[in-house]
Formats: structure tokens, C-alpha cells, sequence
């Protein structure tokens, strides 16, 4: 270890905050165990419950972590046919609580070996073995993690290796990108990496800006104690950052990067604000901090679509951004119009992101505006089988139109008979009936892993026979050179559909491409916001709308009903429309984000804007895939509907800055 590293107050500061969260950092002299988690109240479930009704209070006290309630409970359904499940949900919150032996997991996954529970289980066994330091298990235990798709074992994965001497910067830096994800595991590695020198200074205070753009304190405070603090700490710079603005940035690059991230904070309410700090202060700071502050202050600007935000963009040179910050970076760019800074942002990004469909497609563009008409074309090439929104842009920018395949050889009845008796289907019906859909997708997806286009289609067929819709379009989704747009883009309830549409003049196509956005065709859905029905109709608007259409009996409890339902989601889409001057791009973000918005959003153009930008800029993430896919959706179903080629790009049309004063919605 370096002198600087051994006389670092690195040891200090990291046992001191360990101790004040509870929370151990797994260092190479070894880790704490967590406290066990608190069991939180839950109602007594009546000794004549149904097996359903028991099964339901077992998931909830699984996840309560009520280790003894759950072992109440499952000694209750014996002979269950989720079987499986009750024996997980009874030793979950004793893998959890540390108290769960070794030998228990190891005969749980034995007795299920090749469900998709057993990879649930061992994806919590693996945080545990991380939180607790056992590396040997973990190591043994990690790559047979079959999905591999939580953040924080990545990183306690890497933590691993880096204890044992391996240098994985590089993958930590790739991987070390969104703090919401983090957990424990993350924030170990990071003061791992920082004790051992792989991370220097400057990756930490990344990590602590970072956080602070995400408003995520807790990672953000875990690593300030790796690095030389200032005169106050990360946590009340985040709580009180006009104090930090007042004091002025002082001296030192701690104090600095401090004032930094205050600007961020200030930024997010007022980013002019923010700037006019930043240039009171800046003689005070070197280059490189200052193009810091315009970072973090453009970011905020950027998520307010301020007029300024391209300028602040600017004055951040070649400072070194987060995902979040170079995608903003961007899109604000394509809003001024601006395909230098397009490509160059771009071309700057990491590998992985830089080759995310998105950004492979405008810098196809900016290079196109460039000239550069061959390197253009081929990155549309690249994209264009992609049956995406951006894989039909760029389908149109190599002068194509947009059409339906020709479909498979439909797969026969003794194919689609056999995944009647698979027994994971089974289990996720099951699921559908106990209205638990994540789990119910869980396991339904997990028997596609290793199937063949063949096997898709006809496991998708089966879906759509046992009338789970939205299993039909996710199976024949992953199809990769077979491709039944019957199975992908389905029509149901068609007659109703055109009792609901032929008066208002709307196409089926674009209610149809909402419907699957919103509900994958599941009658009964229902969002966390309450929204229900096909087109996801929340209860006031139900209401709303229906006294507008003269539906004077109408009630709550008719929102599920398919006729009723596409009446009133249709006859809100059209109102939709009709205000925001019959733009299907600004009325699809006004049906998912309540009509102000967009008419707010495209108040802060600069100037007339193709709408796959204004799509682009949406500053909600959910609202901007949500016009994305619903107008992806709507081209396909309309080259199904009338049979003839398609132009997303004319579907999408333009967005000018100038609205009419149109009246409220909700």
C-alpha cells in the first residue's frame, strides 16, 4: 500500500460511517453482519382461509421479512400446488436474516433444480454471501446465477476479484453508472477499489456527483468518508446547498467539488440561479471544476427544457459527464439543431452506450447532415432489421417504407399441444389467476430462455389459445429470424374496436398500437396508479369522460367492461387530440402524461422540430419510450390494417413551438 493510501483517513471515516448506518463495508479484513431486518405487522389470516387467500398472506410475509409468520403459514398449505413457492417464500426471509444454513439452500435447489425459483433464490443467497464477506461460497455460487441481472451482485462479484488482487477498474466504471441500482454491494466496491488504488480521487468524487444528480444520499455519503472532505460534509451540502453557495467554493478540491455539487442542487429548482453563482465563483476554481459546475447545472436546465440549457451545454467542454448527463448532452443538441455537438457527444460516449439502438441512429443522422452519407448508411444498415422505432427511422433514411413480413409456416397442433404440459406455463397461469403478474411473467419467460424460433411461435400460439395475450406478443417478440405479426401486433376485439372508433374518425391502428403499450391486451389490468382495462383508464378520467359523452349511469365498477372501456379510452384519445391541434405524437404523450405537458414541453422549442426529436426530448423517461413504442406500434398495425407500406416518420410529422389555447383535460 501506497504512503498516501496508509495515511489516508480513509480507515477512520469508513468504520466511523459503517457504524452510524449500520451498514458494513466488506473490506479486505473482513465484514459485519447486517442487522437483521425488522418482521413488520401483518394482519392474522382466519383458520378457514382459502389456500389462495393463505398463499397470498405467505408472499406478503415473505416480503415483510417475517421469517415466522411465513413458516406459520406454509406448514398451513400443504399440497399446494405452488408447492415450490411455499417453500421458498418460507426460507427466504431466513436467507435474508443470515440465519438460513447452508445445507437448507443447497437442498431447496436440489429438490427444484431447473425452476426459475431456484435462480430467484440464489440471486438472494449471493447478496447475502456478499453482505457477510463469504466470497468462497459466493464465488462458487456467482456463475451459476443464471439471469445475472442484479446490479449489486455484479458488484459484489467484482468486489470479489478485487480482494483477490484483480484490477477491475475499468469494469467497475462501465458497470457504476446508475445509483439507484447500487445497494451495498456497490458502494462496497467503490471503497474497495478507493482503499486498494484503482479508484483514484477524481472516480470517487464521479460516484459522489453522480449520486447527488440522482438525489441519492445515502450512496453518495457512504463514499464521501473515501475521500479528504472539506468544511462540511456531502450529506448537509446535499440538505443545504444555498449555505455552501453563500460560503463561496474556498479553497482546496474538496470545498470545490463540494460547491459543485451544491450548484447541482440549486440547479434543480432554479439553473439560472445556479449560474449566476457559478459565475461569481468561478475565478476561484480551475477550468476543469468549473466545466464541472456547468455540467451539473445543465443537466437540471436540461430536464426543465430551459431555453439556456444549450448554452450551458457548452461551457462544459470536455468535462467528464455521466450517462444520464451525455444523453441530455445530446438531446438537447438535436433540439437546437446542433449536429456537431450531436456526433462529437456521441462518439464520446462508452462503447455500451454508444451502441444503444438510439444513439447509433442520430449519429447516423448527424453524420448524414455531415456529408458523410456512406458511414451514414452504414449505421442505418446496422439497425434497420430492428422492428423498433428507431429500426423503422432508419429503415426510411435507406429510402425503404415500413412493411409486414411474410409470416411463418404457422406451427402445428401437436407443436402447440406440447406446452400444455409444461409445467412452468402451468405455474404461471396460476400466477395470472392470483392476479400476480410479475411472477407470472417470471416464470413464463424463464422456459423461452433456450427456445428456437420454432418453439417460440408455437409457445407463442399456445399463449394466445389460452387467451394470455400479452405471453403472445412477448414469446413471438424474441423470434429472431421467423416473424409472425399476427402473434406480434394482434387485434382483438376488433367489432368493438370499430363501434368505439368509425364515429370519432380515429384509425384502429393507432388505438390498437396504444392498447398494447398500455395493457398488452390483459382485460383486467391494472396499474400501481390505478389505472385499469385495456386502455388504462384512470377512475377520474373514467368519470370525466363519460359525463362529457352523455353516459349520465355510468359507475366505477364498469371500467373493465371491453366495450365501455374502449368507448371511454377512445373518446378521451380523441379529446386528446383535438387539443393539442391533431398532432398524434403530442396526443400520445398527453395520454400517458395528462395533456398539459406536452403543450408545455413544446412551448420551450426554439424552433419547428421533426417529431421523432421532439420524442427524443420528453423529459419523463417513462412518457418518452411510451411515445416511442405506441407510434412504432401504430405504423405496424396500420401496414397490417391497409395492407400498403408505411412512414413512421410521417405519422410522427412536426412539432412547432406555438400551440392554441386549448381547454383543461385531465
Amino acid at each position: 500500500m501506497s504512503m498516501r493510501l496508509k495515511n489516508h483517513p480513509f480507515n477512520k471515516r469508513l468504520r466511523t460511517l459503517a457504524a452510524s448506518l449500520a451498514i458494513p463495508f466488506a473490506m479486505a479484513a473482513g465484514a459485519v453482519l447486517l442487522a437483521a431486518p425488522a418482521a413488520h405487522a401483518q394482519k392474522r389470516v382466519s383458520a378457514d382461509a382459502a389456500p389462495d387467500d393463505l398463499f397470498l398472506a405467505l408472499r406478503q410475509a415473505a416480503a415483510s421479512d417475517n421469517g415466522a409468520l411465513a413458516q406459520d403459514l406454509a406448514a398451513r398449505l400443504s399440497g399446494y400446488e405452488l408447492n415450490s413457492y411455499v417453500d421458498y417464500y418460507r426460507l427466504k426471509p431466513r436467507v435474508r436474516d443470515y440465519s438460513a444454513s447452508e445445507q437448507e439452500i443447497r437442498d431447496f435447489m436440489a429438490r427444484y433444480d431447473g425452476q426459475a425459483l431456484v435462480d430467484r433464490l440464489r440471486n438472494d443467497w449471493l447478496l447475502a454471501l456478499g453482505k457477510t464477506g463469504n466470497w468462497a461460497l459466493f464465488d462458487e455460487q456467482y456463475p451459476k446465477f443464471i439471469l445475472n441481472d442484479d446490479v449489486q451482485v455484479k458488484c459484489f462479484a467484482l468486489n470479489s476479484r478485487a480482494l483477490k488482487g484483480a484490477n477491475v477498474a475499468d469494469e467497475a466504471r462501465a458497470l457504476l453508472v446508475s445509483p439507484k441500482d447500487y445497494g451495498q454491494g456497490c458502494s462496497d466496491l467503490i471503497a474497495t477499489l478507493a482503499q486498494n488504488g484503482q479508484f483514484t480521487d477524481a472516480d470517487v468524487w464521479f460516484q459522489i456527483r453522480q449520486a447527488a444528480e440522482n438525489g441519492n444520499t445515502t450512496v453518495a455519503r457512504r463514499a464521501s468518508v473515501l475521500v479528504d472532505n472539506g468544511d462540511v460534509t456531502v450529506q448537509q451540502v446535499m440538505d443545504k446547498p444555498a449555505l455552501m453557495l453563500a460560503k463561496g467554493p474556498g479553497r482546496g478540491a474538496a470545498n470545490h467539488q463540494l460547491y459543485i455539487i451544491a450548484l447541482g442542487r440549486i440547479a434543480k429548482n432554479n439553473p439560472a440561479q445556479a449560474a449566476t453563482y457559478l459565475n461569481d465563483a468561478g475565478r476561484q476554481m480551475t477550468s476543469q471544476e468549473i466545466a464541472l459546475g456547468w455540467a451539473q447545472i445543465a443537466l437540471s436546465a436540461s430536464y426543465k427544457l430551459a431555453p439556456e440549457a444549450q448554452d450551458y451545454w457548452r461551457k462544459t467542454k470536455d468535462a467528464t459527464l455521466s450517462q444520464d448527463a451525455m444523453q441530455w448532452k445530446v438531446r438537447m443538441a438535436l433540439r437546437a439543431g446542433d449536429w456537431k455537438t450531436v456526433r462529437t457527444t456521441i462518439e464520446g460516449m462508452p462503447t455500451a452506450l454508444r451502441n444503444d439502438i438510439t444513439w447509433v441512429y442520430w449519429l447516423g443522422r448527424a453524420l448524414k447532415e455531415d456529408g458523410q452519407n456512406e458511414a451514414a448508411r452504414r449505421l442505418f444498415e446496422s439497425i434497420s432489421g430492428n422492428f423498433s422505432f428507431y429500426g423503422q427511422l432508419a429503415l426510411e433514411e435507406l429510402g425503404q417504407k415500413i412493411t409486414i413480413p411474410p409470416g411463418p409456416t404457422p406451427p402445428t397442433a401437436g407443436e402447440i399441444a406440447l406446452y400444455s404440459q409444461n409445467a412452468g406455463f402451468k405455474r404461471s397461469f396460476k400466477f395470472y389467476q392470483l392476479n400476480l403478474r410479475f411472477e407470472a411473467i417470471r416464470e413464463w419467460n424463464w422456459e423461452l430462455r433456450n427456445m428456437t424460433d420454432r418453439q417460440l411461435l408455437a409457445a407463442a400460439e399456445y399463449a394466445r389459445q389460452s387467451d394470455v395475450l400479452d405471453r403472445m406478443v412477448n414469446t413471438s417478440d424474441r423470434t429472431r429470424a421467423e416473424f409472425d405479426f399476427t402473434q406480434r401486433f394482434p387485434a382483438p376485439h376488433l367489432t368493438e374496436m370499430n363501434a368505439a372508433t368509425r364515429p370519432l374518425g380515429m384509425e384502429n391502428a393507432w388505438a390498437y398500437g396504444l392498447i398494447r403499450q398500455e395493457s398488452r391486451f390483459i382485460k383486467s389490468a391494472r396499474s400501481h396508479v390505478g389505472a385499469s382495462g385495456l386502455m388504462q383508464l384512470m377512475p377520474a378520467t373514467a368519470k370525466f369522460v363519460a359525463k362529457k359523452i352523455g353516459m349520465t349511469e355510468f359507475t366505477a365498477d364498469q371500467v373493465n367492461d371491453i366495450n365501455t372501456n374502449l368507448l371511454l379510452g377512445t373518446s378521451y384519445l380523441s379529446m386528446v387530440l383535438n387539443n393539442l391541434d391533431g398532432s398524434e405524437t403530442l396526443a400520445t404523450a398527453g395520454y400517458n402524461a395528462g395533456p398539459g405537458r406536452p403543450r408545455t414541453w413544446r412551448a420551450t422549442l426554439p424552433r419547428t422540430v421533426e417529431g421523432a426529436i421532439f420524442a427524443e426530448i420528453i423529459p419523463f423517461n417513462e412518457t418518452r419510450g411510451y411515445v416511442k413504442n405506441v407510434m412504432s406500434n401504430a405504423t405496424y398495425y396500420a401496414a397490417m390494417f391497409e395492407n400498403r407500406p408505411q412512414s413512421l416518420k410521417q405519422r410522427m410529422g412536426t412539432v412547432a413551438p406555438n400551440s392554441n389555447v386549448a381547454t383543461d383535460l385531465p
